[in-house]
Formats: C-alpha cells, structure tokens, sequence
C-alpha cells in the first residue's frame, strides 16, 4: 500500500536549504519515489503550521519510505534540513483505518 513522506516547514537558511535540496534529490530518485507536490507558499485553511512550503513524496511503501528515511545517503544530508528549517514530517499511508 502507498505511503506518502510529508514534509512542512518554513525555511530560515536559504542557501542550508539549497545545500539539503542537491543531496537529498538523488537519494529520492534512488528509492524510487515520486515527488508529489513541493509548494513554497501552500494556503493554510485549518490551524497554525509551522510554515508554508509542503512537500510530498509517494512511496510504495511504509516500508520503502522508512527504508529511504534511515538510508545512509539521506541521513548524510537530513541534517541540513532540519538545521535550515523548522517544521515536521510524517508518514502516512495512502489508507489506514486501523
């Protein structure tokens, strides 16, 4: 079943940011993701988020997705983000009512 890495933030270290986006593309495309939406300036319609930019990643998996997440290649650049931002990120699956 899908799963989906979801990502919202505000961005307070441009060129930090810069730096995550050039590592972490690759490690994407390696795990066979697919970028499903990246908005810096998503609409707010409920509640306060951390800030407006919001990127979704599709996996196949639970599985895959925690697989890409823990990978050395992108524990090697995560930390870049989370120094240039301020946000949270999840994953969730396309259908779980359990």
């Amino acid at each position: 079943m899908a799963a989906y890495f979801i990502a919202q933030y505000v961005v307070n270290d441009a060129d930090g940011y810069r730096e995550y986006q050039a590592g972490a593309g690759p490690t994407i495309q390696a795990h066979g993701a697919e970028l499903v939406a990246f908005d810096v300036g998503a609409q707010t319609i409920e509640g306060t988020p951390p800030g407006p930019q919001t990127v979704i990643l599709k996996f196949g998996s639970v599985e895959a997705a925690k697989a890409w997440y823990n990978s050395e290649e992108y524990q090697a650049v995560v930390g870049k983000r989370l120094a240039a931002t301020e946000g949270f990120a999840v994953i969730s699956q396309a259908m779980n009512a359990g």
